[in-house]
């Protein structure tokens, strides 16, 4: 009569490279999803600091220098756009070593009366992480 020993072992190898093979999946599943949290929680930050710049602008009525001030930022007074700038973080740092850069652009509109802006966050390597664009009615329309 032939021992099964061998049978059994072939069994106990398969059974373990399918363990290997499933743990491997979920360290792979477990770790693109923490990638995706993190670009989630830059998307929803980019957001908030989009709608807060927006607001700032409209309500200034497009004056960079009131948004500017309103938000706290330091404005380069030769560029014409609004710029602040991240650390990885979320708080504010200069223009050396940040992570995201927020720039408040205006953008001709076409129509008399009528203010526009594009409203942009992006990363350090120049890809959009969030952007709008705004508009506003701009002075007295009848002058």
């Amino acid at each position: 009569m032939r021992s099964r020993a061998p049978l059994a072992l072939m069994e106990q190898m398969v059974m373990l490279l399918v363990f290997a093979l499933a743990a491997a999946l979920c360290l792979q599943a477990f770790v693109r999803s923490e990638a995706m949290s993190r670009e989630s929680e830059a998307r929803d930050r980019a957001a908030v600091q989009c709608q807060n710049a927006a607001e700032a602008v409209r309500h200034a009525g497009g004056d960079l220098e009131k948004a500017a001030e309103t938000l706290g930022i330091a404005r380069d007074r030769e560029e014409p756009a609004l710029s602040a700038y991240y650390s990885g973080d979320w708080s504010p740092c200069g223009a050396q070593g940040w992570a995201y850069r927020l720039t408040v652009r205006p953008v001709e509109s076409g129509v008399r009366g009528l203010g526009k802006a594009s409203v942009r966050v992006s990363a350090a390597d120049g890809s959009a992480v969030f952007e709008l664009e705004i508009a506003w009615q701009e002075g007295d329309l009848d002058g």
